[in-house]
């Protein structure tokens, strides 16, 4: 899933390898999809986007935003993105495909949900991607502790400490995922309420928010994930799915896994005590 890390890399990967790229063919909605979401039908997206060459892209949230010009494709946290170079072997079931002038592509396919959007500049009126555009992302200098704390004071004392975090956009691009490690590094339970938090609790919390973050960003995102070219990120992820079955790092204790929240979450239970 495009988390902060993964979407800043991905969109750094695309300013780093396809700009100037012109797309030359399009396919849209090959194989079916309930929750794959398009702005537009098959043939509104081939004369938005055909012809347009890429500008940049950038990263808001979870969303990737490619600049086509006046066009705009934007790209969700639930979509693989994968950059296949002429000759190379592409997938044959994908929900967006845009091939370019040299024979390459940009293959995308959605998991469970996601959004693929094409638009014309200044003219979508999403809500998430409103909020991931106007709020300070945690890797800015914009998300102080003030504002962090704003957060915590607007949101009810009996939600959890991951509700917090990865719930109603409070933090645009923070999700389950990256939630696991900010909690563990913090010494905080996820399930634990947030009106049992004290001082540094919270000041422990806005720490690994803004150090975790900048890490997964840093080492071009999550060994859970993968790239524009389908290499695993290299940051190695402390709780996982993939790694919740091998003993806590700090004290050798069996973690946790439970399903909170609409989806598992991995904790240390000695080193991360539940409030509350």
């Amino acid at each position: 899933m495009l988390e902060i890390p993964e979407s800043q890399n991905i969109a750094k990967q695309i300013n780093e390898n396809l700009c100037g790229q012109t797309i030359a063919k399009i396919a849209v909605a090959v194989s079916l999809h309930n929750f794959a979401f398009f702005s537009a039908s098959p043939q509104e997206y081939s004369q938005m986007l055909n012809g347009q060459t890429i500008d940049k892209a950038q990263a808001a949230g979870g969303f990737v935003e490619i600049f086509l010009g006046k066009m705009r494709l934007l790209l969700s946290d639930g979509v693989n993105v994968r950059y296949y170079k002429k000759g190379e072997k592409m997938p044959l079931k994908h929900q967006l495909l845009l091939e370019f002038n040299g024979g390459s592509a940009l293959v995308c396919t959605v998991q469970l949900y996601g959004m693929l959007l094409a638009f014309r500049e200044n003219t979508l009126d999403n809500f998430y991607y409103q909020v991931a555009k106007n709020k300070p992302s945690p890797l800015s200098h914009e998300f102080t502790w003030d504002y962090f704390i704003d957060i915590y004071n607007t949101t009810k004392p009996s939600l959890s400490a991951k509700a917090l975090l990865a719930t109603e956009q409070r933090i645009p691009g923070l999700g389950n995922g990256v939630s696991q490690d900010i909690l563990f590094n913090a010494g905080i339970n996820p399930r634990s309420k947030l009106s049992s938090l004290e001082q540094q609790d919270l000041k422990a919390l806005y720490k690994s928010v803004q150090e975790t973050l900048h890490k997964m960003t840093e080492q071009s995102g999550r060994d859970s994930e993968k790239d524009l070219f389908g290499i695993k990120g290299g940051y190695r992820t402390i709780l996982s799915s993939q790694t919740w079955q091998n003993p806590c790092p700090k004290c050798a204790t069996t973690i946790v896994r439970q399903a909170f929240l609409g989806g598992n979450i991995y904790f240390c239970p000695i080193c991360q005590p539940f409030k509350g």
